[in-house]
């Protein structure tokens, strides 16, 4: 079938519409709070679909359903954490960084253990997100290269551009609020791709339920108690620490945490925005088992050598009517925008807060002149490492690895200093070293005895012990010295 004008139409209206929305917000950017957290006055239902559009990006909207496909619903089980770190986020780290003067989630680490553990963090965060840009933009030109045959480079270039300009410009109320409508665009899309799926499968649901069976398609995976492959329980223990990690310590959530109104905003945009995923990411996986199903069926024929990742556009391109193609690859190109869009935002944020503002005394227009120039060079820094990655992908593959394994340790240091007031600067340090050493042996090593999943689980845990047991036993060291000279 292929894509029609009427698809090419709809796509390209709707980026257009994008940028103009976007770059529209310049307008309403007077100070620094307003472009980094919206002076805090966006309503709590944009923000919770803001945050439910940054965490689904592009790359999640391809390869949950090509997983899907491949294997089984064993994945799904991470969206299955989401409410209890959404839960805990909302209850006790929402109020947490409401009551923090400062618009960076790290400033926390400054008053607890040092500028040490919040340039660590910072500088942890800021080399994930550039290596997020970089793969979320080259990714998503893999995608619309196959689907709509466009020169590569070129998709990277102008996706760029088209994501810099609102970004720039419009700082993050136009982050949020283009993020919103994103959102939205990428559940009506899933929700339409999945009913057509399920409605074009001979024998409709009920085909799709017996043949999903019989090949076991609908497993969450072993409950037994093995290390070495992802289990259920592997799999949910890592998605709750992943999402601790997620909305609890990440720049990006915690931007519109403090964006929100008020407490009770922030509370419910955190929760809504967390547990909105749950269902979406459910019609992924759905959406891949229909097309298990759909192209087992003897009449419909798919492509040779077609990957599992590419399954779901091909059929986007071959399966869908007129329209609703155009629809859905707006959807795709959405889930990349958004979480593109974030990134650059919470990254300018964070060099001026944790760098820039440090050093020296700076005035509000020369902030906004900051905050415009570093979102620009950050943007198409990402494009260059999209392009590098066409050429020299294992070597940005080995950053994106070491840039995981150093982030690793964010989440037990801000534990340690959120659970324990005994712990000082140099007992942190300490933790942290042990953990992220540990976090760097799982990943390089190549050891089978435990799965990948747990690395991030072990570091975190490792870290929060280290540090805590070292500042018990120096307190009590402490103590008996004292009781000597009494």
């Amino acid at each position: 079938m292929g894509i029609h004008f009427i698809d090419y139409v709809i796509f390209l209206l709707f980026t257009l519409g994008t940028i103009i929305f976007g770059s529209s917000f310049i307008r309403k950017n007077k100070n620094v709070s307003d472009y980094t957290s919206g002076s805090g006055n966006i309503p709590g239902f944009v923000v919770g679909i803001s945050i439910f559009a940054t965490y689904v990006s592009s790359i999640s909207f391809l390869a949950l359903p090509g997983n899907a496909y491949l294997s089984n619903w064993n994945s799904f089980v991470f969206s299955l954490s989401i409410p209890i770190a959404t839960f805990i986020a909302a209850k006790y780290f929402v109020p947490f960084y409401r009551n923090i003067d400062s618009i960076s989630a790290y400033s926390f680490l400054e008053e607890r253990f040092g500028y040490w553990a919040r340039a660590y963090a910072a500088i942890c965060y800021l080399l994930t997100q550039i290596a997020r840009i970089g793969s979320v933009l080259f990714l998503l030109a893999l995608a619309l290269h196959f689907m709509l045959g466009w020169n590569i480079p070129l998709i990277i270039i102008v996706t760029g551009l088209c994501v810099i300009i609102y970004s720039v410009l419009g700082g993050i109320k136009a982050v949020i609020w283009t993020d919103a409508i994103q959102g939205i665009i990428l559940i009506i899309g899933a929700l339409v791709c999945a009913a057509i799926l399920l409605f074009s499968v001979p024998g409709n649901i009920g085909e799709f339920i017996s043949v999903g069976r019989e090949y076991n398609k609908f497993s969450l995976g072993s409950f037994g108690p093995e290390t070495a492959t992802a289990t259920f329980w592997i799999t949910m223990i890592y998605g709750l620490f992943i999402n601790l990690q997620n909305f609890g310590i990440d720049q990006n959530y915690i931007q519109r945490y403090k964006s929100a109104k008020d407490l009770k905003s922030a509370r419910s945009s955190a929760l809504f925005g967390g547990l909105l995923y749950l269902p979406v990411s459910f019609l992924f996986f759905v959406i891949g088992t229909a097309l298990f199903v759909y192209y087992k069926q003897e009449s419909n024929f798919l492509a040779e050598n077609i990957t599992p990742d590419q399954v779901f556009p091909y059929f986007i391109v071959n399966g869908l009517p007129i329209g609703v193609t155009g629809l859905l690859i707006a959807a795709i190109f959405s889930a990349g925008m958004s979480t593109i869009s974030t990134s650059i935002n919470s990254s300018a944020t964070i060099i001026l807060t944790d760098f820039i503002e440090r050093k020296k005394t700076i005035d509000e227009k020369r902030k906004m002149a900051i905050l415009y120039s570093t979102s620009l060079f950050l943007g198409i820094l990402g494009v260059g490492v999209a392009l590098a990655m066409m050429s020299v992908k294992s070597a940005l593959d080995a950053w994106w690895s070491m840039a995981a394994i150093f982030s690793g340790g964010m989440l037990g240091l801000f534990l340690l200093g959120y659970l324990s007031r005994r712990a000082k600067g140099k007992y942190a340090l300490v933790g942290v070293i042990f953990g992220v050493t540990l976090i760097a042996w799982m990943s390089l090593s190549k050891q089978t005895v435990f799965h990948n999943y747990l690395t991030i689980v072990f570091g975190t845990i490792l870290i929060f012990v280290v540090g805590f047991s070292i500042s018990v036993f120096a307190g009590k060291g402490k103590i008996n010295e004292a009781n000597k000279k009494d």
